[in-house]
């Protein structure tokens, strides 16, 4: 349904150009060696993923924002829904954080290489 869209290219990890394949090598987030590790370029329409060395970090920025947005809402949903003390909230905060973290990172660099790259229906068709 959202395909062709920022969004799905975001959310999914597939190749913002094309949409058909994910950009990593593996798709669990809790392998520490595997988190970050991407392919070179897609086996679909052969787009290079890091445009330039050290492309991705730009995306330290974005995981900052995002990682703000989420401890932000963790805050809110702890504190009116479920009226948690201070020092409830921080380590409630800190578990969601560190336990987010490889999500936080994927997110990131899946809205940085977005910002840069447009999705091309016809080399999604080949």
């Amino acid at each position: 349904m959202l395909k062709g869209t920022k969004i799905y290219s975001i959310f999914t990890g597939t190749c913002p150009v094309c949409q058909e394949e994910s950009m990593y090598t593996s798709s669990n987030l809790y392998k520490p060696s595997k988190t970050q590790e991407m392919n070179e370029r897609c086996s679909h329409c052969g787009t290079k993923y890091k445009i330039e060395p050290s492309f991705f970090y730009g995306s330290m920025y974005v995981s900052y924002g995002v990682g703000v947005a989420i401890a932000i809402a963790t805050f809110v949903i702890t504190y009116f829904v479920f009226n948690m003390t201070p020092l409830s909230i921080f380590f409630v905060i800190m578990a969601v954080m560190i336990l987010g973290l490889p999500i936080i990172i994927r997110l990131s660099r899946n809205i940085w290489i977005n910002i840069f790259m447009d999705y091309d229906p016809e080399k999604a068709s080949k």
